[in-house]
């Protein structure tokens, strides 16, 4: 009997990590406990906040009606601490609301678009030169007064510091290859900033919201501490300025505001960094589901001629201002269920090719001329959104380090999931039982445990063929594979290679390699592609260039791998025997 790997242990809920979490609890509790003594004031008081009377100034703590005693104007100071809190909720509310919506908004797109951002900068840089609490102070004709308008005035001058922060941390994360395999998998900007950039930067945005409801509750109480607002709104501020005043003969009228004040902001901060630290565990569990076998490709494949590169030339700019080619006249062509290996060095402009056929490059790549028609369409014309229409259906990718162009922070059947449901529109359930059936499919022994699985769960080999599952979803008619073999062993290697192998057949597609390796090439292309310094120097079968390589450059590349009297397809010597033929096989 073969020892079953034990499963992996399921995470606990977000809540569930909070909860075994000492600071979160005591910061989560304390604030609980304020908000509600806030709620619940009118039935903890016999006074209105604003209500006064003669006989009541400055009463001491315990004097009936007047649990914590009276202020210098006869006021409740219960009553108006109770009605403080709320308040200060209020502003919190508001002032971080407008804040993280306009900062964050404006920080993913001003950070994923590099041609938006320059705009971006201006604008806030601009908002950051008006000094915020002088501002206040003069818009009050304007504001009357109202804390909730001076709140959202507010919201908007603490937006620049939330903008910088989203847009460093985008541009940090926008170029990492799980974010460029989720745009060749279809999904839209809008999806890829929501999904997978807001969800990699949200920890230091939450640590940065705790501030901001801190910093909101602060220049409220300031501004009331300053008697900037009608004296009927109470506040933390208005009380702490008339503690001030009878600081020497009633010295608690300024303890109590204060004491309240210092443990919101604390308790704020606190809940915050550990609500931050448990959301980097947090994740969705998907729901167990029967397998399903995927449907057999229906017949109507693309006919010949399906990939055609002509003349393909990108070029990307120098310190100078000069654009410097590094893909120069490439022609190529692939036809329905073919395999064309494109073979160089590293360097070669071979990935540069495949990444110009997808329309990946990065923003800062030209295509000086060329042409490339996939089914007789031209790509390089195509808007993004049409584009999107053939990432993930018509054309899929198959990165070269699966590890990296996995998600961290979802499992593998969430990721697969959702590409499922981006390129096919299907149902969360249906698109659940065909990522079951892939798994399967790919020859993953245990499907429904993989599902469950975090990328760092799982070996190389294994996430390759995750990728592999992802990329033929949709029966593409194009797979693009970018050195899927080079982070594996060698054993690993020949598995992915008879995986290629079998689903090009079973869905009719075609394959177009990309790699250095001519092993991998001679075991499953039909036609080879030879690049070096950004142009194809020679183009034929599989068979005939390793027996009879034309250029000096190939012809070097095999020497380099190769015996130059013995190609795979010959005969063995006749010294040699049989048993020995086979072993060299």
């Amino acid at each position: 009997m073969t020892a079953q790997a034990p499963a992996p242990r399921r995470r606990r809920s977000l809540a569930g990590r909070l909860l075994r979490d000492p600071q979160a609890v005591a910061a989560a509790s304390v604030l609980l406990i304020i908000v509600v003594l806030g709620l619940i004031g009118p039935l903890l008081t016999s006074h209105g906040p604003n209500e006064a009377s003669l006989d009541s100034i400055n009463a001491d703590p315990g004097t009936p009606g007047y649990l914590l005693g009276g202020d210098r104007s006869g006021q409740d100071i219960l009553a108006r601490l109770l009605a403080s809190i709320n308040t200060s909720v209020v502003s919190a509310l508001i002032g971080t609301s407008i804040a993280l919506l306009v900062g964050v908004s404006a920080g993913l797109v001003g950070g994923y678009y590099d041609r938006i951002r320059g705009g971006a900068e201006w604008l806030f840089s601009l908002i950051m030169t008006f000094p915020g609490l002088l501002l206040l102070i003069v818009l009050l004709p304007l504001t009357k007064g109202d804390f909730k308008v001076t709140m959202v005035i507010f919201g908007v001058l603490l937006s620049p510091g939330v903008y910088r922060l989203t847009r460093n941390l985008v541009v940090g994360v926008k170029n990492e290859l799980f974010v460029d395999a989720a745009r060749v998998s279809g999904l839209s900007d809008p999806r890829i900033l929501r999904r997978h950039v807001l969800f990699a930067v949200r920890g230091p945005v939450i640590i940065a919201t705790a501030f901001l409801a801190g910093a909101s509750i602060g220049v409220q109480s300031g501004l009331s501490f300053l008697g900037v607002g009608p004296a009927t709104t109470p506040s933390f501020g208005a009380m702490i300025a008339g503690g001030f005043a009878e600081l020497y003969t009633e010295p608690l009228q300024f303890v109590w505001p204060s004491l309240m004040l210092g443990m919101m902001t604390a308790s704020l901060v606190l809940f915050g960094n550990a609500l931050r630290d448990a959301l980097e565990g947090a994740t969705r569990k998907p729901v167990k589901i029967k397998p399903v076998r995927p449907e057999p490709r229906t017949t109507g494949d693309a006919p010949a001629g399906l990939l055609v590169v002509e003349d393909l030339a990108i070029a990307y700019p120098t310190p100078s201002g000069e654009l410097r080619e590094v893909v120069s006249g490439v022609s190529l062509s692939l036809d329905a269920g073919e395999t064309l290996g494109l073979v160089g060095e590293s360097g070669s402009g071979k990935t540069q090719t495949a990444f110009a056929i997808l329309r990946v490059l990065p923003a800062e790549a030209v295509v000086t001329r060329g042409s490339i028609r996939l089914d007789g369409r031209e790509i390089l014309g195509l808007k993004e959104k049409d584009m999107r229409a053939l990432r993930g259906r018509s054309i899929a990718y198959v990165p070269q380090e699966p590890m990296s162009n996995l998600d961290p922070s979802f499992t593998v059947g969430d990721q697969l999931v959702e590409g499922l449901r981006a390129a096919k529109g299907l149902s969360r359930k249906e698109a659940r039982a065909q990522a079951l059936a892939l798994l399967e499919r790919v020859g993953i022994a245990e499907p429904e445990r993989t599902f469950r699985c975090y990328p760092h769960q799982i070996s190389g080999g294994m996430a390759q063929r995750v990728l592999i599952a992802g990329a033929v979803a949709s029966r593409p008619v194009l797979l693009i594979a970018d050195e899927p073999t080079t982070a594996l062993d060698v054993t690993v290697q020949a598995e992915i290679l008879d995986l290629l192998r079998d689903l090009q057949k079973e869905l009719g597609m075609a394959l177009l390699l990309v790699t250095h390796n001519f092993g991998v090439v001679a075991d499953i292309c039909d036609r080879i592609s030879v690049m070096r310094e950004g142009q194809i120097v020679e183009t034929g079968t599989a068979l005939e260039v390793f027996r009879e390589p034309a250029h000096p450059y190939t012809r070097m590349l095999l020497d380099c791998v190769l015996d130059e009297n013995t190609v795979r397809t010959d005969p063995p010597p006749a010294s040699v025997p049989a048993h020995a033929e086979e072993e060299q096989r």
